[in-house]
C-alpha cells in the first residue's frame, strides 16, 4: 500500500517515520513521498509536488500530516472531496486497546497509550508518548501533544490543542478549539475557544487582567 504524506514539515516527517516503522514491523506499507504547497524539499524524502498533484502520483491512500488543526481539517476536506482515501498512521510501539474507535486520517505516534473504550475522531493527532485513559473522547482534528496525560472519561472537543506535558484530570471537558498550555494541570471544564495555562489551569485572559489591574 503506497501512502502519500501531505505536509513536508516537522510533523509530516514524524508521520513518515511512523509509516517506515510500521513497514519494518511487517505492515504492507510503502511511504511514497510528500506533497506540500509551501515546502519544495527536505532532507527526509522526496517532495513530489503541491497538493493539487495528488491525482497524478501513483498511491493508494494519504495522510494529512499538518500540525495546525484548522489547516489539517481544511486540507482533509479538500482531499476527501477529491475522492482520496485517508489512512490511520499507527506507530508499532503504540499500545492500543482492542476496544477503541479510531476515525480515518488519525495519526498515532511512538509510545502512545490509549485505553479501553477510547474514541478518537477524524484527523486526530496523538503525538509522541501521550496517554489517553479509559472512556475518553477526542474530537475531530484535535491535537494531543507529546507527553500529555489524559485521565478517564475526559472529553476533548473538536480542534482543541493540548500542549506538551499537560495533564487533564478525569471527567473534565475541554471545549471546541480550546488551547491548553504546556505543562498545565486542568482540574475543571474549559470553555470553547479559550486558552488556559498554569497549575491549576486558568483562563489566560483572566490572568492578564489580574496582572494589569
Amino acid at each position: 500500500m503506497k501512502v502519500l504524506v501531505i505536509g513536508a514539515g516537522g510533523h509530516g516527517q514524524v508521520v513518515a517515520d511512523v509509516l517506515r516503522a510500521a513497514a519494518r514491523a511487517g505492515e504492507p506499507i510503502e511511504f511514497a513521498g510528500y506533497l506540500d504547497d509551501r515546502v519544495a524539499q527536505n532532507d527526509d524524502g522526496p517532495v513530489l509536488g503541491p497538493i493539487s498533484a495528488v491525482s497524478r502520483i501513483p498511491h493508494d491512500c494519504v495522510v494529512v500530516a499538518v500540525g495546525d488543526n484548522d489547516t489539517r481539517a481544511r486540507i482533509t476536506e479538500r482531499v476527501r472531496a477529491a475522492g482520496e482515501q485517508l489512512m490511520v498512521a499507527r506507530h508499532p510501539t503504540a499500545i492500543l486497546s482492542d476496544r477503541i474507535c479510531i476515525g480515518d486520517g488519525t495519526m498515532i505516534c511512538a509510545g502512545v497509550i490509549a485505553c479501553v473504550e477510547v474514541s478518537l475522531g477524524r484527523g486526530v493527532i496523538l503525538n509522541t508518548g501521550c496517554t489517553v485513559d479509559h472512556h475518553s473522547r477526542v474530537g475531530d482534528f484535535a491535537h494531543i501533544a507529546p507527553g500529555v496525560r489524559i485521565g478517564g472519561e475526559v472529553s476533548i472537543g473538536e480542534r482543541a490543542f493540548i500542549g506538551i506535558g499537560a495533564v487533564i484530570l478525569p471527567r473534565v471537558a475541554i471545549g471546541r478549539g480550546a488551547i491548553v498550555g504546556a505543562g498545565a494541570v486542568v482540574t475543571r471544564d474549559v470553555p470553547p475557544a479559550v486558552t488556559v495555562v498554569g497549575v491549576p489551569a486558568r483562563v489566560l485572559n483572566a490572568l492578564v487582567r489580574e496582572v494589569t489591574h
